[in-house]
């Protein structure tokens, strides 16, 4: 016997079409709200996040002095304990040379007046200090040559001698970017936005160019 599907009235097929349209619809605006919300995530972590060189973890010990465990005694500053710049009694802090140090306050005391809080996220360090962040370094580039594009040798760095501080939050290199040369603080490597170094001559001259990174830097290979 042959059977034969009845047609659905025309105002049948017209409601259905207009159910199948507004469900996908529906969908469509749900995924985009969900696509929306999750590069706001992602834009929030980007802006909000410290800077700082994904070559030098900062490593944890209690031991000072240690080249496997240095701690705060060899200028280690951890992510939740970060110091402005008036807290001398932090020692990468404290053991920053004189004139950077005077300098660097007075920059962060006229950049509180704007609303901007600097933090420091290293200082001076430990020669201890230096030669783990730089064995750290060449285990997660996987070459010495790669590591020192980011991490001094501990007979080179600035860091060592007190000379060399990096700083974040982001709010606070841009006002650095824009003002750092009236305090004679200059940005020195082209990769490292967080690194500041004292150049008096900056107040009067402006910055020095920068270098592409401390490789290319003539007092790294002294």
């Amino acid at each position: 016997m042959n059977t034969r599907t009845t047609p659905l009235p025309l105002r049948a097929r017209r409601r259905r079409r207009v159910v199948i349209t507004a469900i996908a619809f529906a969908a469509a605006v749900i995924l985009a709200i969900a696509v929306q919300q999750s590069l706001s995530v992602a834009f929030a972590d980007a802006t909000h996040s410290d800077p700082s060189p994904a070559s030098t973890p900062v490593p944890t010990g209690d031991i000072t002095g240690s080249v496997i465990a240095p701690s705060e005694a060899d200028g280690v500053i951890r992510d939740d304990d970060k110091p402005t710049a008036f807290e001398v009694d932090r020692v990468a802090v404290g053991n920053l040379d004189s004139a950077l140090l005077e300098a660097l306050q007075r920059a962060a005391s006229d950049a509180e007046r704007d609303g901007v809080t600097f933090r420091v996220n290293s200082g001076w360090r430990s020669p201890a200090l230096q030669e783990r962040m730089l064995q750290d370094a060449i285990i997660q580039y996987g070459s010495e040559n790669e590591a020192r594009r980011w991490v001094a040798t501990p007979e080179t760095s600035e860091h060592v001698t007190g000379g060399a501080v990096d700083l974040g939050p982001w709010s606070a290199l841009d006002w650095l970017a824009q003002r750092g040369s009236r305090y004679g603080l200059c940005q020195i490597y082209a990769n490292e936005s967080w690194h500041y170094e004292l150049r008096p001559e900056a107040v009067d001259d402006g910055c020095p160019e920068m270098l592409a990174d401390p490789t290319a830097d003539p007092r790294t290979k002294r």
